[in-house]
């Protein structure tokens, strides 16, 4: 894999982003779904079929990038760009490697880009998720609630 961009964790994981090809669909999805499991479980929304639909309807891989935390695959996540904002459309960190700080890094990288851009940040996220809580955190305001997600936007930052 490609390395794209290379940091450290909070309890000293060596953290890359690398490119995704077409060939890595299938295990995107499979992260996808353990990641993403005990959320939609909750809410009785637990489906592997509809799981990979999602993730295959609009994927893009050259928006893509694999998270590797000491060589193993963590994570993975998507950014759109468009003229008026990033859209982050994905960002999935297995459950093993979940609140050790991986997110955070995949975060302010993204924030960085957005502010490079002069772009806001915008993203969904299903009600019942803790990642509510991490996009809160990382300045990210509700603007508006569907049945089943809450839809987020992170003002831009000039540089």
């Amino acid at each position: 894999m490609n390395t794209i961009y290379s940091s450290e964790s909070e309890d000293n994981l060596h953290i890359v982003f690398a490119i995704v090809t077409k060939q890595d669909f299938e295990s995107l999805v499979a992260l996808r779904i353990a990641a993403m499991r005990e959320s939609l479980e909750s809410v009785g929304r637990f489906d592997p079929v509809r799981a990979r639909e999602r993730l295959k309807n609009g994927f893009k891989v050259e928006c893509a990038r694999h998270i590797l935390a000491d060589g193993v695959h963590a994570g993975f996540f998507v950014v759109k760009p468009s003229d008026q904002t990033l859209l982050l459309e994905h960002l999935y960190i297995h459950p093993d490697y979940q609140g050790r700080g991986i997110g955070a890094i995949v975060m302010r990288s993204i924030i960085a880009q957005a502010k490079t851009l002069g772009l806001p940040i915008t993203l969904k996220a299903l009600k019942e998720s803790r990642s509510n809580s991490f996009y809160r955190h990382h300045g990210f305001v509700e603007t508006e609630r569907d049945e089943w997600d809450i839809s987020y936007q992170r003002p831009s930052e000039a540089e």
